[in-house]
């Protein structure tokens, strides 16, 4: 498949997302706003038509505007989510109507790229600036999808349940120490933050086979560490009491038993699916009950991607080709988090399972920039937010697309945020005795 096929391919495929999404639900839907951390559903579609039309329609095309006057409705810097219903928003039709026309003007666009790379234009080498409006797009799907899952109501959104295990998965894989590269300098739409590749010494460590699950948090809750502030940092702690946390979000007890409610529909928890919906301090007090702690972002990518055989970093664990449905849950395919087990195809050669989709894994490092990095195509995409009040998610969930998911993506988020489809997995480092 040539270029503008491919572009053109990915840019359909994702649109077709976000019409689900949207589509879902009545006009009063999309312009409520339910809850204040998320936008309305109609301004995530809008923003995600400026953001073409900015990109793609006027900077790479070198078009005319097609709705200069909104510009500042939908940039994301200029207002915070809970301001945005206030806003003189378009309706859900001229929101419609706006976005299919931006993408007509975009795929004029396509249909003149160059059949050949022109290295003057970084901008459209092999397509980076479409790629990065599919990942946007795709990012904003999962936004709303979480957004979907904050919705009150009875369930709009509808999927196949996951695969079930193929064989249990549990303990330790311990990963021996050296260098790996970290990052990469050759995948075509990687984003800036995840630019470039360079060399990183890690020393030896363990890491879970697989994310913890529901029944090993239930086993914490139910012993009481979220009233055991020796669990929790000192800012941990006074989040969890300030902030009221007693149980993931979405769990409920009903008749003595865990019950979590999933877009719409409230069900016993699935004993050995990832634990989802919890923020980084709750990950970090479990990780410190079980006598083990988060996993460094350098740690969990050299688990995922490299391989001891050949001394090189792979795209994915389980090799350079791309995730399809025997890897990973990804995509919205399922609506939830699979057993761990359920891929085994996607592991890594040492054997560490499900590092790809399911759950975004919390790791215990701040967002930073590499050595050599470069911003690119604008400072907003990552500069700004580096040395913040960020923590690390690595890995993708099942609302993560393909196209915005691979073993270098680098995701950050405030350490209380549990909206989002964060789970985690432990390590820990090795002792002296073990390595005697």
């Amino acid at each position: 498949m040539g270029l503008r096929e491919h572009v053109a391919t990915e840019l359909e495929r994702t649109r077709r997302r976000s019409a689900v999404l949207t589509d879902a639900v009545d006009d009063a839907d999309l312009i409520r706003q339910h809850s204040p951390l998320m936008s309305p559903l109609v301004w995530d579609l809008a923003h995600i038509g400026n953001q073409e039309e900015l990109w793609l329609v006027r900077d790479v095309g070198g078009r005319e505007p097609v709705r200069e006057d909104i510009d500042h409705l939908y940039d994301a810097f200029q207002h915070a989510r809970r301001d945005r219903p206030q806003l003189p928003l378009l309706n859900p039709a001229e929101a419609r109507a706006y976005v299919a026309t931006v993408r007509d003007k975009v795929l004029d666009v396509v249909d003149r790229l160059p059949a050949t790379a022109d290295p003057a234009r970084r901008l459209v080498q092999d397509g980076f600036a479409f790629g990065m409006i599919v990942q946007h797009e795709q990012q904003h799907d999962e936004t709303m999808l979480a957004t979907h899952q904050l919705r009150a109501g009875p369930p709009v959104l509808a999927a196949d349940p996951p695969p079930a295990s193929a064989a249990p998965v549990g303990g330790e894989v311990l990963v021996p120490a050296g260098a790996f590269d970290m990052g990469t300098s050759t995948e075509a739409w990687a984003l800036d933050n995840e630019r470039p590749a360079h060399r990183v010494d890690v020393p030896a460590y363990y890491i879970d086979a697989a994310p913890v699950t529901n029944a090993q948090y239930a086993a914490f809750v139910d012993a009481g560490g979220y009233d055991d502030s020796r669990c929790w940092t000192t800012v941990g702690w006074q989040h969890r009491v300030s902030a009221g946390l007693t149980a993931p979000l979405h769990w409920t007890r009903d008749s003595g038993e865990w019950h979590a409610t999933t877009f719409g529909r409230t069900a016993p928890i699935v004993p050995d699916s990832p634990v989802v919906h919890v923020c980084f301090h709750e990950a970090k007090a479990y990780a410190t009950w079980a006598g083990r702690r988060l996993p460094t972002e350098a740690e969990w990518e050299k688990a995922a991607r490299h391989d001891p055989a050949t001394g090189r970093s792979r795209r994915y664990p389980w090799g350079d080709d791309d995730p399809t449905s025997l890897h990973a849950n990804l995509g919205q395919r399922h609506l939830t988090p699979a057993p761990v087990g359920a891929y085994p195809l996607g592991a890594s050669p040492l054997g560490v399972h499900q590092l790809i989709g399911d759950v975004w894994e919390w790791v215990d490092s701040d967002f930073l920039a590499y050595p050599g990095f470069s911003a690119f195509p604008y400072r907003e995409y990552s500069e700004v937010f580096f040395g913040g009040d960020y923590k690390m998610l690595r890995g993708g969930s099942f609302g993560t697309d393909r196209a915005a998911c691979r073993g270098t993506f680098r995701n950050w988020d405030h350490p209380i945020r549990r909206q989002i489809f964060s789970g985690f997995r432990t390590a820990r480092s090795v002792s002296p005795s073990e390595l005697a």
